[in-house]
């Protein structure tokens, strides 16, 4: 079951996508939920900061902007012919399959 209205302002809430409550952790069965408590500590403007808004499969959120994840424009067979054929992977010219030279250091830094 999902999480009730009045879970985010309850003790045992736990703030998380994971569980909904201490004693709950799938949420409750009926439309009230038994333990409620009343979380007295905390003000509803930090009931607030624990808020994460819903966001589609293919997006996220970015400084509170939906951004969404980019095209993929190759196959999953296309993007493996290209590991394996691609100058970078193989060490080989593509037209003449000669070895490229690698230098030492090689001119390529990765971090």
């Amino acid at each position: 079951m999902p999480k009730l209205d009045c879970c985010d302002r309850c003790r045992f809430y736990s703030h998380t996508l994971y569980l909904v409550c201490a004693n709950h952790p799938k949420g409750v069965e009926t439309p009230t939920c038994p333990d409620f408590v009343p979380d007295s500590l905390r003000s509803e403007e930090e009931s607030l900061a624990f808020y994460e808004p819903w966001q589609p499969e293919d997006a996220s959120y970015y400084a509170d902007e939906l951004i969404l994840d980019p095209i993929q424009r190759l196959t999953n067979a296309q993007r493996l012919e290209l590991l394996d054929t691609h100058p970078l992977f193989t060490g080989r010219c593509p037209k003449c399959e000669s070895p490229i030279p690698q230098t030492d250091p090689p001119r390529i830094h990765w971090d």
